[in-house]
């Protein structure tokens, strides 16, 4: 049954361009609200909305959508039998190369990241918004939109509805923002306004944390080396002797020591790294029993074995260290900051170690007082990491290749400190056969979805554990 009489409010900025077949919207009475910005306090608290308009379209994007066949319709009706206080759908880019399928993922409580995609049309129920109008902070001129997602989600299930009902036309602009805008210093004060937004968000669903740490006895213990370098490795003859090079060169007055844990790699890694540990009885090369280890489960077979050293930092295969102090500088910031991990800073290169954009990442987005809250609002804690080792062998790495540095970051920084180191110590390259910047939307998807998984775990736990405290 078609919709002829009922009510409807559209709202967009003022620089993007509305719907673009009318056909869809006959029978229905819209209002349509035009804003400056959707990311302005002031602009979004202003909102005026009719009384008989139950949903509202809100447009994210530059472009309008060309909905499908009845597919208005289908949106509003699922909006009506969800009771969501948003709904959002998977759509169509339309392109040179024809229709670009955008599937998006489901919404759930660890998706509180300001930059999850819901798409460019939101379906919003009216009363959620006015709702989520009145809690918006008014000093807001970035955040606003983030805040008013943040609220709905509080109030009723934010809902993904798994079907293309709408196309965005060729001349959708395209996003320029990288995986690494955030921690671009132009964008500080945006993101310092995220933060806050986010933090009064796991306040208000009893999930924040007070700025205090367990403490820690760093001297306990007795290790043969004081640290200890990881790589794991699997096929990557082009760079490992780059790595282990940079690592055996290092100068402290510390006994450390590196171990490579090399996954069965088949393009002659192997041989190369057997060859330089029968030069430097520094380096271990560790090849696993088990064939069933992601990049978790290698630094998991390093942490636990018998030549691990008091603290453990990561080195990626394909990359190298900055200079010869990186190990010093990492082993007195322990001490120096009683920390359970370290992160440091690295540059962004290409394969010959040329700098490119966005350069360093220092990720000042880590703060004493609120780092523990704010790392459920980004995507990665930074690089490098460090730990200390007996917190690492009690809680583990998950043992996959992706997001198992943030996991156990997440886990770390519910309870102990997390130290930083702000400059330089190591360079990242992206070349052809690491580079994750442009990666397929299904594996993005993935990432994301898994990264968001393991925010919800971390959310439920922060929440029990505030619930015990007021027992």
């Amino acid at each position: 049954m078609k919709a002829t009489t009922q009510k409807l409010t559209y709202i967009h900025a003022i620089h993007a361009e509305k719907p673009v077949n009318p056909s869809e919207w006959d029978g229905l009475n819209v209002q349509w609200i035009t804003l400056q910005t959707l990311h302005n306090s002031a602009d979004l608290k202003k909102l005026s909305l009719e009384e008989s308009s139950p949903y509202i379209l809100i447009q994210t994007g530059e472009q309008g959508p060309v909905f499908g066949a009845h597919g208005l319709q289908r949106l509003l009706e699922v909006a009506n039998d969800t009771q969501a206080s948003l709904l959002y759908c998977d759509y169509w880019q339309d392109s040179k190369e024809g229709l670009i399928a955008c599937p998006l993922n489901d919404y759930q409580t660890g998706s509180i990241r300001d930059d999850f995609e819901l798409g460019p049309i939101w379906c919003v129920r009216k009363d959620c918004l006015e709702a989520a109008q009145k809690e918006l902070p008014s000093d807001l001129s970035a955040a606003a939109l983030y805040a008013i997602r943040l609220s709905l989600s509080r109030q009723a299930s934010v809902f993904h509805l798994r079907e293309m009902l709408y196309t965005i036309p060729q001349k959708e602009a395209r996003m320029t923002e990288t995986q690494f805008s955030y921690v671009d210093p132009k964008n500080r004060s945006v993101q310092v306004e995220m933060e806050t937004v986010c933090t009064q968000h796991l306040k208000a669903i009893g999930a924040w944390l007070d700025p205090s740490f367990e403490s820690l006895d760093l001297s306990q213990g007795t290790f043969e080396h004081e640290l200890t370098v990881i790589i794991p490795v699997k096929n990557r003859s082009k760079t490992i002797l780059d790595a282990i090079d940079s690592v055996l060169s290092q100068q402290t007055t510390h006994r450390f020591n590196l171990i490579v844990v090399d996954n069965h790699s088949t393009d002659g890694t192997s041989d190369l790294i057997a060859t330089r540990a029968s030069q430097d009885r520094r380096l271990l090369h560790l090849i696993p029993e088990r064939t069933d280890l992601g990049i978790g489960g290698c630094w998991n077979e390093a942490l636990h074995h018998p030549q691990c050293g008091r603290f453990a930092l990561q080195l990626d295969s394909d990359d190298v260290y900055s200079d010869n102090r990186v190990i010093e500088d990492v082993i007195q910031a322990f001490y120096a900051q009683g920390c359970a991990m370290l992160i440091g800073s690295y540059r962004i290169c290409n394969f010959q170690l040329q700098t490119i954009p966005p350069g360093l990442i220092d990720h000042r987005e880590w703060t004493e007082d609120n780092g523990k809250n704010n790392a459920l609002r980004i995507n990665g804690l930074g690089a490098p990491r460090a730990f200390y080792t007996p917190i690492a062998r009690r809680l583990n790495l998950p043992n996959t290749s992706y997001g198992e540095d943030y996991a156990i970051g997440l886990r770390i920084s519910r309870t102990w400190k997390i130290g930083r180191l702000y400059r330089e110590l190591y360079l990242c390259r992206r070349w052809d056969e690491n580079s994750d910047a442009d990666l397929p939307r299904t594996k993005l998807n993935q990432f994301n979805a898994y990264k968001d998984q393991l925010r919800s775990i971390e959310i439920g736990a922060r929440q029990q554990r505030n619930k015990h405290k007021q027992l």
